[in-house]
C-alpha cells in the first residue's frame, strides 16, 4: 500500500472560479490530476490533501467535488485550507459524506489519523506573510498540538503493543515557515511544536504561480519540509511511501 499527496485540487464544478490567473498550466487541471491519480493510485492506498479542496461556499454545495473525489481510487484525507468556506464540524462533514454514500474519505481536524506503519497530524496554520493575527495564529498552534498529541498517544500504544515505531508525519495547508524567517534563523510555534513531538517531515501546500519560489523545501531544525501545492507539484500526485 502507498501513499500520495496533493494539494489545492480547487474544485469548482459548482462554482465557476477558473484557476488560470495563476498561469495557463492550471487550464484542465482537473482532468490532469484526475488521469495522474487513476494511473499511480490503488484501492488500497491513501491520498492525502493538505487544503483548498473546494471552491464552495457550503458544504451542501461541494455534492459535486466530493462525487469526483470519490471517484478517484485510494482512500483520501483531507485537511481544511483558507478558501474551505464550507467546512463545518467533523460530525455534520461526515455525516455528509454518509448521506451521499461518498465512501473513504475522512478529514484531520483537531485529530490524527493512522495508516500502515505512520501517523498523519496537522492543521490548517496561519500566513507568515500577512501582518500576523496573534489570536488566530494561536488558536492553529494549539490545534497542531492537540492534533500532535493525539498522534503521539497512538505512537505509544503501537509501541507498546507491538513494539513497533510509527512515524508521524504532519500535513499542514498553509507554510508553517518561510525562507525569511530562516534567514533570521527563526523557529515559528508550528516548527517549535513539530520538533517537540519529534516530527521529521512536513508537507503543505497553499503557494501558487510565482508565489512557489518562496516555499521551503529543504531540511531545517531537523525537519523536512516540501510544497506539494497542485502547480508546485504539475499536477502530479506526490509519493511519499
Amino acid at each position: 500500500m502507498s501513499i500520495y499527496t496533493i494539494g489545492d485540487l480547487h474544485l469548482s464544478f459548482h462554482e465557476n472560479k477558473p484557476m488560470d490567473i495563476f498561469g495557463e498550466n492550471w487550464k484542465g487541471h482537473e482532468e490532469k490530476i484526475k488521469k495522474d491519480w487513476i494511473n499511480k493510485v490503488k484501492n488500497q492506498d491513501l491520498v492525502i490533501l493538505p487544503g483548498d479542496f473546494s471552491w464552495s461556499t457550503y458544504l451542501k454545495d461541494t455534492y459535486d467535488d466530493f462525487n469526483y473525489l470519490n471517484s478517484l481510487p485510494g482512500k483520501k484525507l483531507l485537511l481544511k485550507g483558507n478558501h474551505d468556506y464550507w467546512w463545518t464540524t467533523l460530525k455534520s462533514m461526515r455525516k455528509f459524506l454518509e448521506e451521499n454514500d461518498f465512501q473513504n474519505i475522512d478529514f484531520i481536524f483537531n485529530n490524527a489519523y493512522e495508516f500502515e506503519n505512520y501517523i498523519f497530524a496537522g492543521t490548517r496554520g496561519w500566513s507568515q506573510t500577512e501582518e500576523e493575527n496573534e489570536r488566530f495564529l494561536n488558536r492553529e498552534t494549539q490545534r497542531l498540538e492537540l492534533s500532535l498529541k493525539q498522534a503521539k498517544e497512538i505512537q505509544e500504544k503501537r509501541l507498546q503493543e507491538e513494539n513497533i515505531k510509527k512515524e508521524i508525519i504532519v500535513f499542514m495547508h498553509y507554510p508553517p515557515i518561510t525562507n525569511n524567517q530562516i534567514e533570521a534563523n527563526e523557529a515559528t510555534s508550528f516548527v517549535r511544536v513539530m520538533k517537540e513531538y519529534g516530527v521529521n517531515r512536513c508537507y503543505y501546500g497553499h503557494l501558487h504561480g510565482i508565489a512557489i519560489k518562496e516555499a521551503v523545501e529543504r531540511e531545517y531544525l531537523g525537519i523536512k519540509f516540501k510544497l506539494v501545492s497542485a502547480d508546485g507539484l504539475d499536477f502530479k500526485l506526490l509519493k511519499i511511501d
